[in-house]
């Protein structure tokens, strides 16, 4: 549930755009890269402090400032400052509660996405939010903490691979969403391998334990629902075109995230139906097999009905019973009983009740 609903009490009463971190507590260090790049050169260092980061503000080329760590809000502060950030916007990257959005502030657009990753360990989704601010020559990355899913774009911004370095921010923030929602599809085929073992397994052998795994890949769907049908907004509000900063040719690359992002809510929205599915198979089996006890339990039941009939009746001590008397009477009871039983067997395997 924390995944799904961060504690904010600590900023109750507090005045709107005040910076509290809002999440994992962190104690490291802020790790701040930079990458300036054209068509013909590249520039590419690792900052010590954020004031390093300020001259890039102006420059013709392309910019892309990545900081790891949110967790000191002071350097926040002092890139909101120097980059006119709004209040609000860098209250919102240090709370990792957002959900996927985007606002346009006119000179910058803001976006809020959730980067995801599968933990084979606990067999549980990680989500981490990023926040990207796209500028008219710079995209700046805001992430939780180091190690991301960005290696493929900068080591095609080293090597000069494709357009992206022939082409301004709008299509390196292309680029870094369409990153995110790639690796979403990576979560899915994962989530989908251990649900088809599992319904492979259920219709062998339903266990409790498996009814555990069911609940479980529920719950991590409802956390993929959460961060991808907000993202949908997102992505079409970007490939509508209702900013500037967003170039007509950057506008098809968008389009082909949005049928991405299309086709991964379908995904997920048939896997919530498969494991709702596998959910009533599990409860049917357990259903069938507790039927199937109750059936053989009330065939012995019925056999033994009459028999303890048969005994209660010569149980009792009467003394006017001329059967008592007879010197065959215990056999012929037992061959009656027996007699009894047999016929009441073969009655019910031809009814296919045994």
């Amino acid at each position: 549930m924390s995944r799904l609903i961060k504690k904010t009490s600590q900023k109750a009463g507090l005045p709107p755009g005040t910076l509290v971190h809002i999440g994992e507590r962190k104690a490291g260090k802020v790790r701040i890269t930079i990458i300036d790049y054209d068509e013909f050169n590249l520039e590419e260092t690792e900052a010590s402090t954020i004031e390093e980061c300020f001259p890039y503000k102006d420059k013709p080329t392309t910019t892309w400032i990545n900081i790891d760590g949110i967790h000191k809000t002071e350097v926040i502060e002092r890139i909101g400052q120097q980059f006119n950030l709004h209040p609000l916007l860098q209250e919102d990257i240090v709370n990792t509660g957002q959900r996927p959005k985007m606002e346009d502030f006119g000179d910058c657009l803001f976006l809020v996405l959730k980067m995801l990753s599968y933990a084979d360990e606990n067999h549980k989704i990680e989500a981490e939010q990023v926040s990207l601010i796209l500028g008219p020559n710079f995209v700046i990355s805001f992430q939780e903490r180091e190690g991301d899913i960005f290696d493929t774009i900068r080591e095609r911004i080293r090597k000069g691979k494709g357009r992206i370095r022939k082409t301004g921010a709008d299509y390196l923030a292309y680029m870094l969403i369409d990153a995110i929602v790639d690796n979403y599809f990576i979560v899915l085929e994962t989530l989908g391998e251990e649900i088809e073992d599992i319904e492979a397994e259920l219709a062998s052998n339903p266990t409790t334990k498996m009814l555990h795994k069911i609940r479980t890949l529920k719950n991590e769907m409802l956390f993929l629902r959460k961060s991808l049908w907000p993202l949908r907004e997102v992505v079409s509000g970007l490939q509508r075109g209702e900013s500037s900063l967003i170039q007509q040719s950057t506008q098809v690359y968008l389009r082909d995230v949005y049928d991405h992002t299309i086709q991964i809510i379908d995904t997920v929205e048939t896997f919530r139906d498969m494991l709702s599915g596998m959910l009533d198979i599990y409860l049917s089996s357990v259903s069938n097999k507790m039927n199937e006890v109750m059936k053989v339990l009330t065939i012995f039941a019925s056999i033994f009905i009459p028999l303890t009939f048969v005994v209660g009746i010569y149980g009792m001590n009467f003394e006017f019973m001329p059967e008592l008397k007879w010197h065959w009477g215990y056999p012929v009871v037992l061959i009656v009983m027996a007699t009894i039983a047999t016929t009441l067997a073969i009655y019910f395997k031809r009814k296919k009740w045994l």
